[in-house]
């Protein structure tokens, strides 16, 4: 059957499906980017000769390069098309990774590091916002279960994909195969993409940028650093942090455009959310990171083995999260929220048990159910959380689930990796004839029960979130579109005659008509001018209407025309429908007609066709629009 083309708010053909799966490669890509460096510190520090506490500085540098950006994503993704947003956020990834790559030393590659950090703060909220705005809302759930997968499968995959990288080359070779994958969603975006963001221009406040750039490079320099550093100017750092974000609340509170309208954090069901989000997000980094870690240091583990123990655990978490999405979607977040969170909670408790056994298959198996209860709550209680706000808050939702993301890769990379090392340090002290496997299981056992309660509160906080209905459709405004738009709509079935379409044509009055199957889909759209065309192609004399009465004598064309009229129209209609969707903008749907020198098109509604917008309509109601102003009566 042919497909129908819903074009959402675009001047060319878009596939809805396409695009979301360029959004979730960039989720991907992004994730993936998180840790991509993590296991080569050894050899960078090696390779320029430094302390593996300067080159720390990759991670740090990265984190809070990637968490400044977070907050003007929805500046950008509201003032520039998305289709040149995303490439230039693509780019900078590219740039970043070929300067990485050729570094002569460690200043370059921190450069490098930085610039593609840049682009990550941007990717993710800018990808959630397009999956957002271009996903059915009936299918949110499973678009979000497949963005929620993506951040899941991203840091995982890299660090395995890295452990076998640096186990047959150098680690430059990490920033070249990431420069690959870069290059190919820059192709694979642009092929695709156009603008799906309804742009709004708004005025940036340069005050709200600084005090929110403060906020969290206090915040997340003063979290990664408690652990290595001095414990005072960390503290110090975080009091200074805390501090600008109490200023940017208010000033936001403030503002009639504020750069994050934290209205959304008055939505309770949101609020809890994000907790929820960033509470299993903590675990899956801390464990990831923390697993191979620990099985390479106190058991001498290969590093392409230690990594190769998650990878069960994360290809299946990565093929159960769509279906989570598609549960959410039929059923709501309650049940896997708290299957999720059971899951992970109770499987973090066995581990810390069972680690010091070193066994990899062991270990491996443990793992999956904690993967498993990842993917029942990372992509439902991101939907759970974004369906509860209003349309015109869901941008700035997204910045604050993607600023969530980034702390809770902050607190679970470096804090508990601190509270790791300090609970080994202690437990060597408390026994020191203790071999070093043991007082790292120890170390390792105390960071898992902490881990614990961290399931614990995302448990109870789940069996909050249950009490949240789900909320009554909110009825916008219509749309100009929707005004105007002829819901009375003359089609033809698929397997009527052109004969059947010509007798329609004269009766109603009208010029083309949908065709449709027996379903009731839309399958094509036949006009006169189809006609025309086959006619025309059998005959070089037939250009016009007026064919008929210049060739109403010619026998050979009566002919013609009594076997064309007995073809089902399906044979002559246009299989490639172009549609317009009813929310979209009047200006947006114009072009469409323009520039496919259409006289009118579909208009769909959640994939179902629910009227037909022609020429004639859009100049009426421009020319009453333009009387009102002018005070005269319309027509």
């Amino acid at each position: 059957m042919p497909k129908i083309e819903r074009i959402v708010l675009s001047t060319t053909l878009r596939n809805p499906k396409m695009i979301i799966a360029v959004a979730a490669f960039a989720v991907f890509l992004a994730t993936f980017n998180e840790t991509l460096l993590g296991v080569a510190f050894a050899p960078i520090a090696a390779d320029f000769e430094i302390g593996i506490s300067t080159v720390q500085w990759l991670a740090t540098a990265y984190m809070l390069g990637a968490a400044i950006m977070v907050p003007v994503a929805v500046f950008l993704y509201r003032s520039i098309p998305t289709r040149a947003l995303f490439l230039a956020i693509i780019a900078l990834l590219l740039v970043g990774s070929i300067i990485g790559g050729l570094a002569p030393n460690f200043a370059v590659l921190l450069v490098g590091r930085t610039i593609q950090a840049l682009g990550t703060g941007l990717l993710i909220p800018v990808a959630m916002n397009i999956t957002l705005d271009v996903a059915p809302r009936q299918k949110l759930g499973a678009c979000m279960g497949l963005m929620g997968a993506m951040t899941t499968l991203g840091p995982s995959i890299s660090v395995i994909l890295s452990g076998i990288l640096l186990s047959i080359t150098t680690w430059h070779m990490l920033l070249w195969f990431f420069a690959g994958l870069s290059a190919l969603c820059f192709a694979f975006g642009a092929s695709v993409l156009s603008t799906v963001a309804k742009l709004t221009r708004p005025k940036l406040d340069a005050l709200s940028v600084i005090l929110i750039s403060l906020a969290l490079i206090g915040i997340f320099y003063g979290l990664s650093t408690i652990f290595e550093g001095s414990v005072v100017v960390s503290l110090i750092t975080m009091v200074i942090g805390a501090c600008a974000l109490v200023c940017f609340v208010v000033r936001q509170n403030k503002l009639e455009h504020p750069l994050i309208n934290l209205n959304a954090l008055k939505v309770g069901a949101f609020t809890i959310g994000v907790i929820m989000n960033m509470l299993a997000l903590i675990i899956v980094f801390a464990f990831n990171i923390l697993i191979p870690l620990f099985l390479q240091t106190s058991f001498g583990a290969p590093p392409l083995f230690a990594a190769l123990t998650l990878t069960p655990a994360i290809v299946l978490a990565a093929v159960i999260a769509p279906f989570a999405g598609k549960f959410y979607d039929k059923h709501g977040a309650k049940t896997l929220l708290l299957a999720g969170f059971i899951l992970m909670t109770a499987f973090a408790l066995i581990l810390s048990l069972f680690i010091s056994t070193g066994n990899l298959v062991l270990l491996a198996l443990l793992y999956l159910p904690v993967m498993i209860g990842s993917a029942l709550i990372i992509g439902p209680v991101q939907s759970f959380a974004l369906s509860r706000l209003a349309p015109e808050l869901n941008a700035h939702g997204v910045t604050i689930m993607s600023t969530g993301f980034q702390i809770a890769g902050c607190i679970g990379v470096a804090v508990f990796s601190g509270i790791f090392t300090a609970a080994t340090s202690f437990m060597a002290g408390m026994n020191p004839g203790a071999l070093p496997s043991v007082t790292a299981s120890q170390g390792f056992s105390t960071m898992s029960l902490l881990l614990v309660l961290v399931g614990a509160v995302g448990f109870v906080l789940s069996l909050r979130a249950g009490r949240y209905k789900v909320p009554a459709k909110v009825h916008a405004a219509p749309s100009v579109l929707a005004q105007i738009v002829l819901h009375d709509v003359y089609t033809l079935k698929q397997s009527d005659k052109v004969f059947d379409a010509l007798c329609g044509f004269v009766d109603k009055g009208v010029s083309g008509m949908p065709v449709v199957s027996d379903e009731g889909a839309v399958v094509g759209f036949v006009s006169d001018g189809d006609i025309m065309r086959y006619l025309a192609d059998q005959h070089a004399a037939f250009k016009s209407p007026y064919a008929f009465i210049i060739e109403n004598d010619n026998e050979k064309f009566d002919e013609k025309l009594a076997s064309l009229v007995q073809l089902p129209v399906f044979e002559i209609a246009t299989k490639h429908v172009i549609g317009v969707d009813l929310n979209m903008e009047l200006g947006e749907v114009c072009n469409i007609l323009g520039e496919h020198h259409l006289k009118k098109a579909p208009v769909f509604e959640n994939g179902k066709m629910v009227g037909i917008i022609n020429r004639s309509n859009i100049t009426q109601y421009s020319l009453n629009t333009y009387r009102e102003k002018l005070g005269v009566a319309t027509a």
